[in-house]
């Protein structure tokens, strides 16, 4: 990702990168934050590949609109994380312009008007660098930790497969691989197909690479600064391994572990519900079956109850105490 000389030096100020390292000293940061959506209040953001290749795109055109630096993210099937570098109130607006965005897609392709109105967005202030790369490998090892089958440094739907990584030698998922000599652009192809590829009638740049209709994250993700604050793969690989949900959770963070990968307990919800009740979907049950559809999924599969409750459509903080 290029950044202007002059935010650059900034960057590298508030972020410490210019402050020498010293063994079990923490180095003070400024203009960080940790955004996410609350993955409680949906059963869905992404409904497929297609959903989270528009949903990666998406990060790259929203965030033309605002001085903001995207650190670290990772798109998950219910709810959303972004490390932050900018003001808090550039960043608040980077995030809701994204949710709303996103709502408008789920709108136009799954005929689910406003989904996400009104979605619960927290955020956390990171202010110096131990937490900062916690948190950035919180968010990159979220998708294994909610059970999903790949490491967080190969899950494509995040910045998690661009830190430390040497083209030419290996790499993966597979469009890593393809960034050697591969790369193509929006260059050449007409304004229409380039509006299909970016569901946007605003292209920022038709130069922008791209690896078939993805934008290539690295045009987006300030991974060079990144991987100068933990300097070196060993301490990557440390935070990696360490970092864990109770850090973030004590800071005010809103996680949840899932003890099934969310698509298998979709599909269960699915099966059991039209079991249950005759259909294949929550849309139209009350609280009451949703409630008891909640108890039979917890009773039947052991899974967390955030999930059960995620999946249900039910509030958290309402019903915890009572499935």
């Amino acid at each position: 990702m290029r950044i202007e000389q002059e935010l650059l030096r900034q960057i590298v100020i508030d972020l410490g990168l210019n402050v020498p390292f010293s063994k079990g000293q923490t180095i003070k940061v400024r203009n960080c934050w940790h955004f996410s959506t609350d993955g409680n209040a949906v059963d869905a953001m992404f409904m497929g590949d297609d959903d989270f290749i528009a949903g990666m795109n998406r990060t790259y055109i929203t965030v033309q609109g605002y001085h903001v630096v995207i650190l670290a993210f990772s798109l998950m099937d219910t709810h959303v994380h972004f490390i932050l570098y900018g003001t808090f109130e550039e960043c608040n607006r980077f995030m809701h312009d994204y949710v709303r965005r996103t709502s408008r897609h789920i709108a136009i392709h799954h005929g689910e008007n406003n989904k996400l109105a009104g979605v619960p967005i927290h955020h956390q202030v990171v202010d110096d660098d131990f937490y900062l790369k916690t948190v950035i490998c919180y968010t990159i090892k979220n998708a294994p930790a909610g059970g999903i089958p790949y490491m967080g440094w190969d899950y494509p739907w995040s910045s998690g497969p661009l830190y430390f990584r040497r083209s030419g030698n290996w790499g993966s998922p597979t469009w890593l691989d393809k960034m050697d000599g591969h790369v193509d652009s929006l260059y050449g192809i007409n304004v229409n197909q380039q509006r299909g590829i970016l569901h946007t009638r605003n292209i920022p740049d038709d130069k922008v690479p791209m690896i078939g209709n993805l934008v290539f994250p690295g045009a987006y993700v300030a991974f060079e600064l990144v991987e100068r604050l933990f300097k070196t793969c060993k301490s990557f690989n440390y935070f990696l391994c360490v970092s864990k949900e109770d850090d973030v959770d004590a800071r005010g963070g809103r996680l949840s572990f899932l003890s099934i990968p969310m698509q298998e307990m979709r599909q269960h919800k699915q099966e059991l519900c039209h079991e249950m009740f005759g259909t294949g979907s929550i849309k139209n049950l009350s609280v009451q079956q949703r409630l008891k559809l909640a108890r039979v999924l917890r009773a039947r599969y052991n899974s967390s109850l955030k999930q059960i409750v995620r999946l249900t459509g039910l509030v958290y903080d309402e019903v915890k105490d009572i499935i």
